[in-house]
């Protein structure tokens, strides 16, 4: 049946009827069930007279509206649409009921949604059978399905909906609730499209009917149902229907471009993914195969493949910036780092990675033990970072390699004293940095293929088989060799970064080392490389790039020697003799290279490289020895695994780790028969292993690769059974040493204490002063997370720094470790903790403990003239003893470690009191520790948790340090104070004076005078170190805590033992003085801000950036000092010196608000200028903003990195939920007169600064156990901003900063962090949206609505329909 021209003609008596009707739309029903059923018959009824006698048509809608009318139907009618559908198909199918349908369209009569789906179940399936039906309803539907805004405001939206799903069975379609109708709009829309799709297919014939092309609708022609009631086909009708096939074609294009129905059809992309994947599975065939679709003269293949792509339907609704207050995004927005030189001086460019330096710094902190991974750390604040500053990968790693280098560059100039050096640097640059970059491209790889996002071929296979991520990575090193300033070698390692560059070089040349002389000039280049060929990320066409190769080639002279590699060797040996441990033992193993076999390829320079395979045969081997050696070969592999293969063995640092903390563990052999444990057997080698990596830089090192909880549980059983034994257990070694079980649980429990920051005594253990900055690390928490490494996390594509550490905590032991297991660990610690808890108790007169007491006591005094029985009592609580009979007392040297461990307490109160009581003098009072330190080096804990908790109680006499009876500090002190100002005042940080003035005498606490007194008996030596170490942060903490300053006279005293270490002890002097001085944190804080942003007068700060906040480390500017340092080094070591933290918050909030407006009276004109839009980008009137706007980003990415390494996720919550909606809600006599630009610059660095912070705490995605935290706070945030825009809370603050920090945050959290809305509850969404409408944000609103899950799709329909409808 031909389409007549005249069918959809509009009288302009209709158009003007519709407002006229418009007064019907509202009647309600009163009907009952007969007279409804009378009411329609009726209609039917004068239809068809009306049908039959030609009436006009715009007269049958007249009479038919006034008689629906006068029996009160509501207007549009669903029962009508449903009768006209009915009355038409198939048996009225004429013009002139079409002529009906129209004109109840145009007068409102019908919804005509409703129409439209109830047509297309009918005519969609009859299509080929009833061509110009099928003509009319694509006319129809082209006119109405494009404006939906009225329709969705009528009173029967509900029910229209409602209808329509019931007769397209949408929910069970799509498996979605029937719950909202804008659902149920999307659905409608979908469903339209997908339609005409398989509609278009089954024309073709491209759909085949198997599972992956089956019919999701009713759209295939129904043949054998229709056929009596078909017309002729005949050529007219084929012509038709070939057209139909092109419009339907082309209405799928409209709809993919309709920027109403695009943005709607992405609602269905995002919340119904399967669907959508099978939807692009059947367009991409159209696209391919459809020979219609090469008919159309308005859509080609590839632009309707465009329409679909991941560009076209994702990046404008959600990926790029959605907010339509384009200042925010123009303002907070950064290029790439295209400026080589902005990354190390000045701010331009520090911004982004300014957190990244700050994290890094901090790792070196070298009382800083963690539980977690830093690999984890920084792989998620990188990733943090890429998100939300939305920077390339590319510029992303080349920010860690840069960061990471000027990491190494601050050690240049090391502090010599008991911290991480140059080699723990080292380790975060070519391991820790390494392993960081590889989990990034290994989570790339493992990412699931999104079938709705790859929509060629090629896009595919370029995920599958290249990897974006992997290729930024080979451009980053590449463009690292511009940066010859930070890739300048240690003088320690020229010789290494040269082995490097001579490596590549004879590659390149492919000539024998045994010919020629090479000499190469390398960089840290080169051993990031190496680092990265030896972990698979790069291979050896890193060699050809340009500029990489440097140096000279010469044949070699007869008489030159040939270096050959002592593990090349080894690997050709039987056997492990001591000439080749001390070769082994100086230089580390490497990753084996073994070519693969027709692995050959050429490369983008044209040149021929192989794949590489790597193994680690060395360290494998000397596994194997360790394991199954001979006695003297164990102690052999174990001083060997401990050498230049931990420390300095960058490629293969994380598998000699493993390897020690599988050698701590050893299994029990299958012939081993013995009572005792199996442990005992391999004393010699753990006690090699134990002292090996008890050196500040291996427990540190340790710490970044998050074994700590390993290492602890394979301490733990050691301690168990060696702190066991009796005493006469020993070993022989071949070179003359003994070693004693006492030896071995001594340096184990050693290590084991400074895992669980047991020497940060009476500041974390909740006694004294308010805690400090840092969790309460304990044996229990260790093991608890030791044990979830243990526990699969069920995610498939799990991070790789925890399959790492699931795979050692599997292979060392895979069951469960509690504390329970290690009962005389757990009885010393109770100890312990009662002892800091209250005053020492529970002596017993007679009991085996007061033997023990008593004949400790008599071996630390056993010199002294007068005999111990009448010098000393043993005094604990309420009972007193003289001491039992010399034939009482047990032998010391049969003594269990444990048992003696637990007596020790109580020799030292007694001991002390003594010395209170002048019976014992400080002289013989420090002898006597340090005999008994000697005897038991293990019974240094003991002695410090008696110290620290006595100190914390402050019941003890001060002791006058006057040089007599007690050390004096008067050589130096003054001197001391001196510097210590002098840093501080560097720093901007006003003190009052640190030690008592010249006519008082320098006093110490008594139990911090022997305690300092006894520490300074200990040489300065390697042995001595691993205890140093111990008792070093214990006494730092104690000297703290005391009432008056006395870390002044502590570091005079250990500086006129250590001269050397004098910088690190005046340095580790001036940041103590935080503790109770608020005032002075406020100013270092300061001080760091306007470092930072270049606001300093001082010449060497007024660059800003990385350099003016962290400086060079601790290089001197000064002959004989340390000074100045820069605030920031100084805030990173004084921070866990400080008191009361919360402060911080508020403080940090006023700084960064007071920081704006410097920057905004720095770089802004003060005229008052309205902001405008260049094609240049956002400009300030004629001063261009790019400068101010730097600045102020930077500033609140210090601020948020400040509070996050401060306080921890605690903190950042605490400033979430608490400080920001305080600060708004009060007034600030800072901000009055503050309009304009100033207050919305103030808004939007707040909301970069808050989400930076949640960020930082809680990654930007559900991957790490923090974020499991983060959907409480976040929807309390959010519910604050939510009433506020309800009008609920009542504001203090500038009304511009209030709505750029909301405008800010959604917008960032939108763009950034997509994960944290769908945490957040469906009704905080839906008025934080309303909101935003009202302040004319529809776009922003539509963006917060559109990613907020199932539950806000229908309100993010709604408002497409009526904002673009």
């Amino acid at each position: 049946m031909p389409v007549p021209r005249y069918l959809f003609t509009i009288s302009v008596i209709s158009l003007l009827i519709v407002p006229i009707t418009s007064k019907h739309t509202a009647r309600p029903e009163k009907m009952d069930e007969k007279e409804e059923r009378s009411v329609w018959d009726g209609v039917t009824e004068m239809t068809k007279a009306a049908q039959e006698k030609g009436k006009d048509p715009l007269l049958w809608a007249m009479q038919l509206l006034s008689d629906l009318h006068s029996a009160e139907v509501s207007m549009p009618s669903v029962e009508l649409a449903e009768l006209l559908v009915s009355h038409i198909c198939w048996e009225n199918n004429a013009p002139i009921t079409w002529k009906f349908i129209e004109k109840a369209l145009v007068l409102n009569m019908v919804p005509p949604m409703l129409l439209l789906a109830l047509f297309s179940t009918r005519i969609i399936p009859c299509r080929r059978f009833q061509p110009a039906a099928y003509r009319l309803y694509m006319e129809l539907l082209k006119r109405y399905v494009f404006k939906l805004k009225s329709q969705i405001k009528e009173s029967n939206y509900q029910k229209v909906m409602e209808s329509i799903e019931a007769a397209l069975n949408l929910s069970q379609i799509f498996g979605l609730p029937v719950s909202e109708p804008g659902i149920i709009v999307v659905e409608y829309i979908f469903s339209v499209v997908w339609q005409f799709l398989e509609a278009s297919l089954d024309d073709e014939e491209l759909l085949n009917g198997t599972q992956e092309q089956r019919f999701i609708w009713a759209t295939k022609h129904q043949e054998m149902e229709i056929n009596g009631h078909d017309e002729k086909t005949n050529k007219h009708s084929k012509v038709l229907q070939d057209s139909n096939t092109v419009m339907a074609i082309e209405i799928i294009g409209e709809l993919l471009q309709n920027k109403g129905t695009s943005k709607i059809l992405y609602l269905a992309r995002k919340h119904l993914p399967t669907h959508w994947a099978s939807f692009i599975a059947q367009l991409r065939l159209l696209g391919e195969n459809s020979s219609a679709l090469r008919h159309s003269e308005t859509l080609t293949p590839e632009a309707l493949m465009q329409l679909t792509s991941h560009t076209h339907i994702v990046l404008p609704q959600c990926r790029t910036r959605t907010s339509s207050l384009p200042k925010f995004h123009a303002i907070m927005a950064f290029g790439s780092l295209a400026s080589s030189a902005s990354l190390c001086q000045g701010p331009d460019r520090s911004a982004l990675w300014l957190p990244l330096d700050l994290l890094l710094e901090d790792a070196m902190d070298g009382y800083q033990v963690d539980a977690g991974s830093e690999i984890e750390r920084i792989t998620g604040l990188i990733k943090t970072l890429q998100a939300i500053n939305g920077t390339s990968w590319h510029d992303t790693f080349l920010g860690l390699w840069i960061a990471a280098l000027r990491l190494v560059q601050r050690e240049r100039v090391p502090i010599e004293g008991p911290v991480p050096c140059l080699d723990t640097r080292l380790s975060i640059l070519l391991c820790i940095a390494t392993l960081v970059v590889a989990d990034v491209i290994e989570e790339e790889k493992n990412d699931p293929i999104d079938e709705t996002e790859c929509y060629s071929t090629n896009l595919m296979k370029e995920k599958e088989v290249q990897g974006k991520r992997h290729n930024d990575l080979v451009s980053c090193l590449q463009m690292l060799g511009d940066y010859q300033g930070l890739l300048a070698p240690p003088q320690s390692l020229v010789y290494m970064v040269n082995q490097a560059a001579t490596k590549a070089m004879l590659f390149v040349s492919d000539i024998s080392v045994e010919d020629m002389s090479i000499k190469c000039s390398g960089n840290m280049r080169h051993l990031i490389v190496e680092a990265c060929i030896a972990r698979n990320l790069l291979d050896t066409s890193a060699y050809f790039w340009p500029g990489y190769v440097n140096g000279s080639i010469n044949k070699r002279p007869h008489d030159e020697p040939i270096q050959v590699s002592g593990w090349s060797s080894f690997l050709k040996e039987d056997t492990l003799t001591p000439v080749m441990m001390n070769a082994l033992v100086s230089s580390p193993a490497s990753r084996y290279l073994v070519l693969e076999p027709h692995g050959q390829f050429t490369n983008q320079f044209g040149h021929s490289t192989s794949h590489l395979k790597f193994d680690s045969q060395e360290l494998e081997k000397i596994f194997k020895i360790a394991v199954s050696g001979s006695d003297e070969e164990k102690i052999f592999a174990a001083t060997i695994l401990c050498g230049a293969s931990l420390i300095g063995g960058w490629n293969i640092q994380e598998h000699t780790i493993h390897f020690i903390i599988r050698l701590l563990s050893p299994s029990v052999p299958d012939d081993y028969s013995g009572g005792d444990s199996h442990l005992i057997n391999y004393a010699p080698m753990l006690n090699k292993l134990i002292v090996g990596i008890a050196c500040v830089d291996c427990v540190h090192i340790f710490s970044l690769h998050g074994l700590v909880p390993q290492l602890a549980c394979s301490l733990m059983p050691i301690c168990e059974v060696f702190g066991s034994c009796v005493p006469d257990v020993s070993w022989t070694l071949k070179s003359g040493e003994e070693i004693s079980a006492h030896a071995v649980f001594s340096n184990a429990f050693t290590l084991l204490l400074k895992l669980w920051r047991f020497n940060h005594p009476a500041s974390e253990h909740g006694v004294g002063e308010v805690p400090t900055v840092g969790s309460q690390l304990t044996p229990e928490y260790l093991l608890l997370v030791r044990n979830s490494h243990l526990v699969p996390s069920g995610n498939v594509y799990e991070n790789q720094s925890r399959k790492r550490l699931s795979a050692v905590a599997n292979l060392s032991n895979p069951e469960p470790v509690f504390v329970d297991s290690f009962p005389k660990l757990k009885v010393w610690y109770c100890q312990h903790q009662a002892c800091i808890a209250s005053p020492l108790s529970g002596l017993v007169p007679g009991t085996v403990v007061h033997q023990i007491v008593d004949g400790l006591l008599k071996m630390m005094f056993k010199k002294l003239d007068r005999g111990s029985q009448h010098l000393i009592s043993v005094t604990s609580g309420s009972s007193t003893s003289s001491g039992p009979g010399a034939e009482d007392t047990p032998q010391m040297s049969k003594l269990p470690a444990w048992d003696i461990l637990e007596a020790v307490p109580f020799v030292v109160d007694a001991a002390l009191t003594a010395c209170a009581h002048g019976r014992l003098s400080p002289r013989e009072l420090a002898t006597g520790l340090k005999c008994l330190a000697d005897f038991l080096p293990a019974s240094l804990a003991a002695i410090i948790s008696y110290f620290s908790a006595e100190v914390t109680r402050g019941v003890w006499k001060r002791a006058v340090m006057n040089g007599t009876e007690w050390p004096s500090p008067a050589q130096n002190l003054s001197k001391i104070e001196e510097h210590v100002k002098k840093i501080l005042a560097s720093t901007g940080v006003d003190v009052p004076s640190l030690i008592p003035d010249g006519s008082s005498p320098a006093t110490l606490p008594l139990p911090l005078a022997a305690f300092v007194s006894f520490t300074i008996t200990y040489n300065i030596d390697r042995d001595s170190e691993r205890f140093l170490t111990l008792a070093g942060p214990a006494l730092e903490f104690l000297a703290v805590a005391c009432p008056r300053p006395c870390k002044p006279i502590v570091a005079s005293l250990w500086t006129q033992k250590a001269k050397r270490w004098s910088n690190f002890l005046i340095f580790s002097a001036s940041r103590t003085v935080f503790l109770r001085n608020s005032h002075g944190v406020v100013q270092l804080l300061k001080s760091c801000f306007t470092a930072t942003l270049g606001l300093s007068p001082t010449p060497i700060l007024s660059n800003g950036g990385v350099g003016a906040l962290l400086g060079h480390g601790y290089e001197s500017h000064f002959f004989g000092g340390i000074f100045p340092i820069a605030p920031g080094i100084v805030y990173l070591r004084a921070y866990r010196f400080v008191g009361d933290i919360v402060f911080i918050t508020e403080e940090i909030v006023k700084i960064l608000m007071h920081s704006i407006r410097e920057i905004a009276s720095s770089w802004l004109p003060t005229e008052r200028l309205e902001l405008k839009t260049s094609k240049n980008g956002m400009r300030y009137g004629h001063a261009s903003l790019a400068a101010a706007m730097t600045r102020v980003k930077l500033a609140a990415s210090l601020g948020a990195s400040l509070i996050w390494l401060t306080g921890g996720l605690c903190l950042v919550q605490s400033l979430i939920k608490e400080t920001l909606p305080s600060w708004f809600i009060s007034t600030h006599r800072s901000e009055q007169g503050i309009e304009g630009m100033v207050a919305m610059l103030g808004g939007y660095a707040l909301a970069y600064f808050a989400m930076l912070c949640g960020a930082f705490a809680w990654g930007i995605d559900s991957s790490s156990l923090a974020s499991k935290r983060r959907p409480k706070i976040l929807s309390i945030h959010l519910e604050f901003l939510a009433n506020a825009l309800d009008g609920k809370i009542s504001l203090g603050c500038n009304r511009s900063t209030w709505r750029a920090y909301v405008s800010g945050f959604v917008s960032l959290m939108v763009d950034c962090t997509p994960t944290w809305v769908l945490e957040v509850d469906v009704d905080v969404l839906k008025r934080l949206s309303n909101g935003l409408k009202q302040w004319n944000e529809e776009e922003l609103a539509l963006a917060l609505l559109q990613i907020g899950g199932v539950g806000t799709m229908g309100a993010a329909a709604e408002l497409i329909v009526q904002n673009y409808m």
